[in-house]
C-alpha cells in the first residue's frame, strides 16, 4: 500500500515537472524569437541589458533547470537532485514573497519609476529613429488601442498613425485616449483579485511540488536506512 502511494507520488512529481519544463521551453523560445527580431526595447534606460526578450530567456532557463532537477530526481529517486529541486523552489517562493511585499509597500514609487523609464526609452527610440522598435510600438498601440506611455503627448508632437482611431482624420481629438502603460496598469488594478488568485494558486502548486519532493526524499532516506540495518 505504502509502496503504491510512493510510486504514485513519484510519477505525479515527474509529470508535474515535465509540464513545468515544457512551459520553460516555450518561454525561453519566445524570448529567443523576440531577441532574433531585434525589435524589443530595453525595459529601463539605465539597464540596457534588461529587455523583455532577455527577461523571458532568464525566466525560461531557470524554469527548465528547476523542472529538469525535479523530473530526473523523481524518476531516478536521486536524493541530491530532489534536495536541489526543493531548495531552488524554496528560493523562488521566497523571492516571489519578497517581491510581493516590495510591490505592496512601494507600489506608487515603482509605478512612477516604470512610467518615467518607459518615457525615457520612448524618447531615446525617437531620437535614434529605430524602425524595428517603432514597429513594436505600432503593433502594441494598434492591438491595445492606446497611445504613448500615458497619452499621445509622450510622442512630443510626432504622433504615429497607430495612435489614431480608424476611419477618422489623424488629429488630436481622434487619438486613443489612454496610454499603453496606463491601460495595462488600469487592467491590473481592475483585475487585482484575479491576479492575486493566480499568484496564490501558483504558490500553492510550488508548495505542493516542494512537499512531494521532500516526501519522496524522506522515503528514499528511510529505504537506505532499512538496507543499512
Amino acid at each position: 500500500m505504502a509502496l503504491g502511494c510512493v510510486k504514485t507520488l513519484k510519477y505525479m512529481l515527474f509529470v508535474f515537472n515535465l509540464l513545468f519544463w515544457i512551459c520553460g521551453c516555450i518561454i525561453m523560445g519566445l524570448g529567443i524569437y523576440m531577441l532574433s527580431m531585434k525589435s524589443v526595447g530595453v525595459l529601463f534606460s539605465n539597464l540596457p541589458s534588461l529587455s523583455v526578450a532577455n527577461m523571458l530567456i532568464i525566466v525560461g532557463s531557470i524554469t527548465m533547470v528547476v523542472a529538469f532537477l525535479g523530473c530526473t530526481g523523481a524518476i531516478k529517486e536521486n536524493k541530491c537532485l530532489l534536495l536541489s529541486f526543493f531548495i531552488l523552489l524554496l528560493l523562488i517562493l521566497l523571492t516571489e514573497v519578497i517581491v510581493a511585499i516590495i510591490l505592496f509597500f512601494h507600489e506608487s514609487q515603482i509605478n512612477k519609476y516604470i512610467e518615467d523609464e518607459t518615457k525615457k526609452h520612448l524618447e531615446a527610440m525617437q531620437n535614434a529613429n529605430s524602425t524595428g522598435k517603432m514597429e513594436v510600438w505600432d503593433t502594441i498601440q494598434k492591438q491595445l488601442h492606446c497611445c504613448g506611455v500615458m497619452n499621445y503627448t509622450d510622442w512630443n508632437g510626432d504622433v504615429p498613425k497607430s495612435c489614431c482611431r480608424p476611419n477618422v482624420p489623424c488629429v488630436s481629438p481622434n487619438y486613443w485616449e489612454k496610454g499603453c502603460y496606463g491601460l495595462i496598469r488600469d487592467w491590473f488594478e481592475k483585475n487585482f483579485l484575479t491576479v492575486g488568485i493566480i499568484i496564490i494558486c501558483t504558490s500553492v502548486v510550488q508548495v505542493l511540488g516542494m512537499s512531494f519532493a521532500m516526501t519522496l526524499y524522506c522515503h528514499i532516506c528511510n529505504n537506505y536506512k532499512s538496507y543499512g540495518d
